[in-house]
């Protein structure tokens, strides 16, 4: 472990139109006690690093929040599970809901991309580890068809009609950017074949290469659920996972690599 002493987490905050009780956060690489190459604020237990180390970042992220995180296993599905606060971490999910407070649903990402969704009274949260087979699915049903049905279908407490798609408000956190993430042919028509408006989102790059715009992607399947208050992730290069390493964690980069987290919770004190 670094001898560096406590840091305190570097995170970015969402900038979208959620009720005060909903907080969210992502962090970066920074303000933690791992060393290279998991410098420093690693929060993956699957990686390599040492486990007392990830065990005090995750305590120094729980300090941050007003929740607990529970960390799943993601395993590039498509399956939701919901998250009560008896819910332990590890449960093989790539995404997660949740209606108690205080319990944080959690996303752990090194280039794909995390997706922390609400709804505008703060009813639910629901997070989603979006990379590319999760997103495609099968049949054009993917992780965020999978999540959104679980979520639209829940009831207010006041047993008030379950949520409209347009009172849906999602946030994109940092992920590989279409700067940087070069794929095959096989990638493009996972897409293309359910929705060919997913063509704009492939550069082609010669040699039967394209260039994927995977924050792109998730905005064009949540528009088609109905989902149109998107926030965060521009697909711009400030928010590619790749092109700035001293911000975030890339496997795709560095092929040993830390881990982020996405997280979103009901503030368990605010009313």
């Amino acid at each position: 472990m670094s001898g560096q002493g406590l840091r305190q987490p570097s995170c970015l905050r969402p900038d979208w139109p959620a009720p005060a009780h909903v907080r969210a956060l992502c962090t970066t690489r920074a303000g933690g006690q791992s060393s290279a190459p998991y410098d420093s604020l690693n929060l993956g237990d699957h990686v390599g690093d040492d486990p007392q180390a990830v065990a005090a970042n995750r305590a120094a992220l729980r300090r941050v929040m007003s929740a607990r995180p529970v960390f799943l296993t993601q395993v590039h599905g498509t399956d939701v599970v919901q998250l009560t606060e008896q819910t332990p971490d590890g449960p093989r999910f790539d995404a997660c809901f949740t209606t108690q407070r205080g319990v944080a649903c959690t996303i752990m990402v090194a280039d794909c991309l995390p997706v922390l969704l609400t709804d505008r009274q703060g009813t639910w949260v629901a997070a989603a580890h979006a990379g590319w087979r999760g997103l495609a699915g099968q049949g054009g049903r993917g992780v965020l068809e999978g999540l959104l049905q679980r979520v639209l279908a829940l009831r207010a407490p006041d047993d008030a009609a379950a949520t409209p798609a347009g009172e849906v408000l999602a946030w994109l956190g940092p992920c590989i950017g279409p700067q940087a993430f070069e794929v095959g042919p096989e990638v493009k028509a996972a897409f293309v074949d359910d929705l060919p408006d997913a063509t704009k989102c492939f550069e082609a790059k010669g040699h039967d290469k394209y260039l994927a715009d995977l924050a792109g992607l998730a905005r064009q399947r949540l528009d088609r659920l109905g989902v149109t208050q998107v926030y965060g992730n521009d697909s711009s290069a400030a928010w590619c996972t790749a092109g700035n390493p001293d911000r975030f964690f890339s496997h795709r980069r560095d092929r040993v690599s830390g881990r982020m987290a996405a997280c979103i919770w009901l503030e368990p004190n605010c009313e």
